[in-house]
Parts: C-alpha cells; structure tokens; sequence
C-alpha cells in the first residue's frame, strides 16, 4: 500500500451550527472537535468526517457518505423518527422503507443531510 494511516472522509456545509444539529443531535454522532472551519465527528468505527465549511455548494445528486448498517428498515424507521426523509428515486423499485434491492441482495436507502449531500445506508445480503 502507499498511502498508510486512516481515512479521513470530507462533507460540505454552509452552516455548522445546522451540521452539527444534523449529524450529533439528528443523527447522534459523536462529535471529535469543531472550529471555525470545520465540525469533526466519529463517523462510525473510529473513522473521523470532516463536515467541512465552504461559501457555497453544488447539487452533487450522487452518494459522499453512507453507512453499512445491519438492519436497514429499523434504521430507516429510527431516522424518520427523527425527522428524517428518505430519498425515492424515479426508475428504482424501492419498497415502503424506500430501500432499494440491487440484483445481488444489497439494499440501500438514501437521505439527504440539510445542505442537500446524498447520504446512503447499506445492509449486506443476507
């Protein structure tokens, strides 16, 4: 390998205050640090995201950060507990969890945080 040491993963965000009311309180991440550049979390597994400030975003429309979860149905219902929507896309099958089955088992459902970015939740097949 080249490149050692851990992955750092970078989201955009025009307010931090609002990220950080999405990603700790919403979606209970822990928070690591936060400056006046950027807010850092544990995104899961010790894997630090950095929800980056900038002056403006694009609409990506694609996936910057998702999640393997175990049980995607019962953490589709705990975030839409939370206020949560889901993401339903037009041509994909999705079901009344609004997750997607792909031909080979995996089922994802996407959401979207408060400045747009695409968020996904994975589970593995069975």
């Amino acid at each position: 390998m080249t490149i050692s040491g851990q992955l750092v993963g970078f989201v955009p965000s025009t307010d931090l205050d609002v990220s950080e009311m999405f990603y700790v309180d919403t979606l209970g991440f822990r928070k690591i640090a936060r400056d006046h550049f950027a807010l850092v979390i544990d995104g899961g597994g010790g894997v630090p995201v950095r929800v980056t400030l900038v002056q403006s975003r694009s609409d990506t429309g694609y996936t910057v950060l998702g999640w393997q979860v175990a049980d995607v149905n019962a953490t589709v219902d705990a975030l839409r507990d939370k206020g949560v929507d889901l993401v339903r896309y037009n041509g994909m099958d999705q079901d009344d969890h609004d997750v997607w089955t792909a031909p080979d088992g995996l089922r994802v459902a996407w959401f979207r945080d408060p400045h747009g970015n695409v968020l996904s939740l994975t589970q593995p097949p069975a």
